[in-house]
C-alpha cells in the first residue's frame, strides 16, 4: 500500500513538471491535430506567445469533435479564432502553415 502511494505521488509530481510545450503538444493532439504536426506547432509556439495564450490555447482541446479524431489544421485555425486574440491566432496560422509544409 505505502509503495502504491509513492507512485501515485511520484507520478503526480512528473506531471506537474512538464514543460509547456509537452502540454501544449499533448492539448493540440488532444484537439485531434497529428503528432508530427502538433509536435513542430508547440515548439514554436511557446517560443512565440505568452504563458496567458498558452493557457488559452489548452482549452481548444474541449472543442475537439467527439466523433472525429483528426482535424485539418484549417479547422483548428478557425476555432482559434474563437479566442479572440490576434496574435495567438497570427503564431497558430503561421506555425500551422510551416509546421504542415515541412512535416
Amino acid at each position: 500500500m505505502k509503495q502504491l502511494l509513492v507512485a501515485i505521488a511520484c507520478a503526480a509530481l512528473l506531471a506537474g513538471c512538464a514543460t509547456p510545450e509537452t502540454r501544449i503538444r499533448n492539448a493540440l493532439i488532444e484537439a485531434g491535430l497529428p503528432k508530427p504536426v502538433a509536435r513542430c506547432m508547440a515548439g514554436r509556439m511557446v517560443d512565440r506567445l505568452s504563458l496567458g495564450q498558452l493557457n488559452k490555447l489548452r482549452g481548444l482541446e474541449k472543442l475537439r469533435d467527439k466523433k472525429a479524431n483528426k482535424i485539418t489544421i484549417e479547422e483548428f485555425v478557425k476555432r482559434t479564432k474563437a479566442l479572440q486574440d490576434p496574435e495567438i491566432l497570427g503564431v497558430v496560422s503561421s506555425s500551422g502553415v510551416i509546421c504542415a509544409i515541412t512535416r
